[in-house]
């Protein structure tokens, strides 16, 4: 537990601490990848070009000074981030790095005494311990797990098919024939690029596309006009290639024990988690929404499978959004509406007031459905959500 004096000092000095805004982080990365600049291996720097990083990381820091009398309150946020940070292998000793070089940065920007910086860091301990110790519980679990195994395991390409003009699948067996550990539907697979084609090792979070299979796992990637990997793999990567994965991870995912009605909201690539849990919920006696935006026919993926499965079940809805029909779209059989999703456009079928409601795609998608759910009654209980890259609040 940490002293009433560290609190009392960091609940004092956080609001000095936050009016550093972006300028913290920056001094920060820049600084440890100066004298760490292995790290680079490990960070996504397509996300520090953008800031995405940056932003995640003032957040957190803002976040934990703001409830350091609470820290139950932060557990759902810890336990986010150590699923990502066991897809990247982070260890023990990475913490302590990052721990010097926060404290360092504290003190170039804000010279703010020893008993600050003091206090600051018997925070960072406490709290990367806790960190710290989840990850290890995860680690144990899945290596321990059938088919389970701890950091990156070989596995052959053993399939690649174009689901739409943005969007291709890729379908992974392990090269030692074993079996692999399973996953909860909605869950992401860590892949690992160290092949001299990129100035750093590339490491990427994708979304199991499938229901989980005891010999192998599915990813679907959208290219990305800028993604370094996305274009590697719809580009370089084929049938026959040996890749490195780290075991699944992610605290978004069905919860396979409820009985409740299911909503699946998508935009885009966002259906890949969604569509792991449709596959998963095909034969279970819930009832499922399937809804799901995009541009037009050319970009609308897995379209025929997924109406393969509602339809075989017969009590499954469905409805699909295009926001820039084609010429050869046909209304009514392509797709219901224009536009974006308008919820306000369900029945009380389609859109049960006591569904668990599970949704993915842009950031913009994700926070107008999220309020859309607000403003229909459903409560913060029942929303579940997952960002692609670094979390944000919606």
């Amino acid at each position: 537990m940490l002293s009433q004096s560290t609190i009392d000092i960091v609940k004092a000095t956080a609001p000095v601490v936050a009016q550093t805004g972006p300028a913290l982080t920056a001094h920060f990365y820049d600084r440890m990848f100066s004298h760490n600049p292995e790290l680079k291996d490990i960070f996504n720097m397509s996300n520090q070009r953008n800031g995405d990083q940056r932003e995640a990381l003032f957040n957190a820091i803002c976040g934990y000074a703001a409830n350091i009398e609470n820290i139950e309150a932060l557990l759902p946020v810890v336990e986010k981030i150590a699923q990502k940070h066991t897809s990247f292998m982070i260890t023990a000793e990475q913490y302590q790095i990052v721990g010097g070089h926060l404290l360092a940065t504290i003190d170039e920007l804000l010279s703010p005494g020893q008993d600050v910086l003091d206090a600051w860091g018997e925070a960072y301990g406490l709290l990367a311990d806790i960190f710290i110790q989840r990850e290890e519980q995860i680690y144990q679990s899945i290596e321990s797990d059938t088919g389970g195994w701890r950091g990156l395991r070989e596995f052959k390409v053993v399939e690649k098919q174009q689901q739409s003009s943005l969007i291709t699948s890729f379908v992974f067996k392990p090269c030692d024939n074993k079996p692999v550990v399973g996953f909860n539907p909605g869950q992401y697979l860590g892949i690992y690029f160290d092949n001299g084609e990129f100035d750093y090792q590339e490491i990427r979070q994708y979304s199991l596309s499938s229901k989980p299979e005891t010999d192998s796992y599915r990813i679907s990637v959208k290219r990305e006009g800028e993604g370094l990997v996305s274009n590697h793999l719809h580009n370089s990567v084929k049938v026959g290639d040996i890749v490195k994965l780290a075991p699944p991870a992610g605290d978004f995912f069905l919860d396979q024990q409820s009985d409740k009605p299911v909503v699946l909201i998508s935009a885009g690539v966002g259906l890949t988690p969604t569509l792991s849990m449709l596959e998963t919920l095909a034969d279970k006696e819930r009832a499922v929404t399937w809804l799901h935006a995009t541009e037009n026919g050319e970009q609308h993926a897995f379209k025929q499978h997924v109406l393969d499965i509602c339809q075989s079940r017969g009590d499954f809805e469905y409805a699909t959004w295009y926001n820039a029909p084609l010429a050869q779209d046909v209304p009514a059989e392509d797709y219901q509406h224009q536009g974006l999703i308008n919820l306000s456009k369900l029945n009380h079928q389609q859109l049960p007031k006591d569904a668990e409601v599970y949704f993915c795609g842009p950031v913009a998608f994700m926070q107008s459905v999220a309020k859309q759910l607000t403003e229909l009654g459903f409560t913060s209980s029942q929303i579940h959500y997952e960002c692609f890259g670094p979390h944000k609040i919606l």
